[in-house]
């Protein structure tokens, strides 16, 4: 069994496919029973890590108190890939002009930003600081379960890949609640449990 497992939040408030929520978006009843139906964990698991984000903190927080682990780190590097503001809220139908003008040249500049949003390269830099985090965080407490957004799981997952991980990230999106073991260098593919939704 892995010493690190994944799991995207449930689902949360406002959810619409292609639409990049505010970060402050809460879990809604549908995503609490996702969690719920994500259990039980694998049994190795002794300890939580999770993102800031609301919906995953919430997430972290009812596994938490569903099975009495212990929520050990709460870590922006965990977090979702952090969109440009011009675009929360929104559908691509009506994504800006300079969005989709940086959507067009992102994968051949990767260091490129848009505004005030993260680079492919920044959102790759902060996943293989994530992936040493939980490295790390799993030899001090034990195997873990990392709560966090499909963006960064995705591109965790991928590392080998570079910032080109984005895109293969967004064109298969983690499930909510959705729980994957976690395999350093190499994409993890959906527990054969079927904890996913």
């Amino acid at each position: 069994m892995a010493d690190i497992w994944l799991m995207r939040h449930g689902a949360y408030e406002g959810h619409r496919p292609g639409h990049h929520a505010p970060h402050e978006a809460a879990l809604t009843p549908e995503g609490r029973d996702q969690v719920r139906h994500s259990l039980p964990l694998p049994e190795s698991i002794t300890a939580l890590v999770t993102s800031p984000i609301p919906r995953a903190r919430q997430t972290a927080t009812l596994i938490a108190h569903l099975t009495g682990l212990p929520i050990v780190a709460t870590t922006g590097l965990l977090a979702e890939w952090r969109a440009p503001s011009i675009i929360l809220g929104r559908t691509a139908e009506i994504y800006p002009p300079a969005y989709r003008a940086w959507r067009a040249r992102r994968l051949a500049y990767p260091a490129l930003r848009c505004e005030d949003g993260e680079s492919l390269t920044d959102l790759h830099t902060r996943a293989r600081h994530c992936a040493n985090f939980l490295r790390h965080t799993a030899q001090r407490n034990g195997p873990l379960l990392a709560v966090s957004h499909t963006l960064l799981l995705g591109v965790l997952t991928r590392l080998p890949e570079g910032p080109a991980a984005f895109a293969a990230a967004a064109q298969s999106p983690w499930q909510f609640a959705e729980l994957r073991p976690f395999v350093l260098g190499r994409p993890s593919r959906p527990a054969s449990t079927g904890f996913g939704h």
